[in-house]
């Protein structure tokens, strides 16, 4: 069965995101809690986020052309900046409906109705979260994943606007809502802050992993015994893809079918060892002092 575009989960992101969205707008209105407001706001984020992912991907899926020839997929990076900026945004005004009601404390009205309500929203979004981040990790979507963290966000944001209201009911507290309101839009800045940062390492072309980059050296030392050398690795992420370039260092008595045969095996083996890695190799004698000019571009990083 062949795979869903990833667009298909963009959709289902931004069906929940309007779901949710009204869903908590109608236990806010029921209850009048500063806290449900606010998660009501971040789920109107979650419908931007969403549209922005999937015109994001719509891009990032198209395939290579001549003035794109390594493909659209960084357009994801785009998506990530775009939703960490909308989280903040979101952040901001929370913690400004909520220090306003903290020196202006109001009763909460239907509780349970309105915590009925809210769980039920809470639901949809763990579940789609779920599917976000599977598909997203699978697929190694940036886009998908950055959508399927703002969802888990807003889902631990709910659990504690619940407990808050619950509380304030038992207790009569009408200060806990609004000071858990402030409490929430700091933690929400961090993810959005965290998923801004996300993006712009992408878009800086920062090198992969460092589990990733041992991996390649690894295996690029299984040649030395066979007279085969290396310097001048760099690597870089670009959404869904993976790149890699190396020069390898091969004995000049070799020809250039052998040494063509053996930078062959070698490329074979790093894109079996990382999921969608893109590998050029450039040949060199060893024996040639001018082989190593380029040794510079080797970096402590690995980049």
């Amino acid at each position: 069965m062949p795979e869903r575009p990833l667009t298909h989960y963009a959709m289902l992101s931004l069906a929940a995101a309007v779901v949710t969205f009204f869903l908590k707008l109608v236990a806010w209105r029921l209850t009048g809690s500063v806290g449900l407001l606010s998660d009501a706001l971040e789920s109107l984020a979650n419908v931007a986020a969403a549209l922005v992912a999937f015109a994001s991907l719509s891009v990032a899926m198209k395939p290579e052309d001549d003035e794109h020839s390594h493909g659209h997929s960084k357009a994801e990076y785009f998506a990530a900046g775009v939703e960490g900026a909308l989280i903040v945004v979101a952040a901001v005004a929370i913690g400004w409906t909520a220090v306003d009601r903290l020196f202006s404390p109001h009763e909460i009205t239907q509780p349970a109705m309105g915590l009925a309500v809210s769980v039920g929203a809470s639901l949809i979004n763990l579940f789609v979260a779920r599917v976000l981040m599977r598909v997203g990790k699978r697929r190694r979507s940036i886009a998908l994943e950055a959508d399927a963290r703002h969802l888990f966000t807003d889902v631990w944001t709910s659990v504690a606007v619940l407990v808050a209201v619950a509380l304030v009911a038992l207790t009569g507290w009408a200060w806990l809502d609004p000071l858990i309101g402030v409490a929430l839009a700091f933690h929400i800045v961090f993810t959005g802050v965290k998923l801004v940062t996300e993006s712009m390492h992408g878009l800086m072309d920062s090198a992969l992993p460092t589990e990733e980059l041992e991996s390649i050296r690894s295996a690029l030392d299984q040649y030395s015994q066979g007279g085969v050398q290396y310097h001048a690795l760099r690597t870089r992420r670009a959404g869904s893809l993976k790149f890699m370039s190396v020069h390898l260092l091969m004995p000049g008595a070799w020809t250039i079918a052998h040494g063509h045969d053996v930078s062959e095996q070698i490329e074979n083996d790093l894109r079996k060892l990382i999921t969608g890695l893109v590998v050029v190799t450039h040949l060199e004698p060893v024996e040639d002092p001018v082989s190593w000019h380029d040794v510079g571009l080797e970096r402590t990083t690995g980049v």
